[in-house]
């Protein structure tokens, strides 16, 4: 009933909004159908590790040299100061052609200029050192 329409006419009002019923019950459809299509997450790794104890190694471990790089870029060898780079270079290229490649440990300092490393890095990735490590990272942890 219309109270205060000027018109006498039996056509019903036209309804402006939308019915969203269907709308929601295709949603509600959906999200369960991809609750139910997702994999349960599990939070373990599989992993295949060996079982038994491992041999004893054969060949003794190789020798390790330590290159210690100071906060002003002075650089030892096994604790023996390096009077200059191509010195450093020279050893560098006969712990190289060793049969027995010797493991490199390269520790620098917290405050050495980052120059200083990246110059013994390159000369060593260049001069065919394949094991090459950096020791002490955990003194650049904040």
């Amino acid at each position: 009933m219309n109270i205060g329409s000027g018109s006498s006419s039996s056509e019903p009002e036209v309804m402006m909004d939308i019915n969203t019923t269907p709308l929601i019950d295709v949603m509600l459809v959906l999200i369960i159908m991809l609750i139910i299509t997702i994999p349960v997450q599990l939070h373990s790794v599989n992993l295949n590790m060996p079982t038994g104890t491992p041999p004893p190694p054969t060949a003794p471990p190789p020798p390790v040299i330590t290159v210690d790089i100071d906060f002003d870029g002075t650089v030892s060898w096994n604790g023996e100061t390096v009077p200059d780079h191509a010195n450093l270079e020279a050893r560098l290229r006969q712990a190289s052609t060793q049969a027995d490649h010797p493991e490199v440990h390269i520790r620098p300092n917290k405050l050495v200029e980052y120059n200083a490393v990246a110059t013994v890095l390159a000369s060593a990735q260049r001069l065919g050192v394949t094991r090459l490590g950096v020791i002490g990272n955990e003194q650049f942890i904040k």
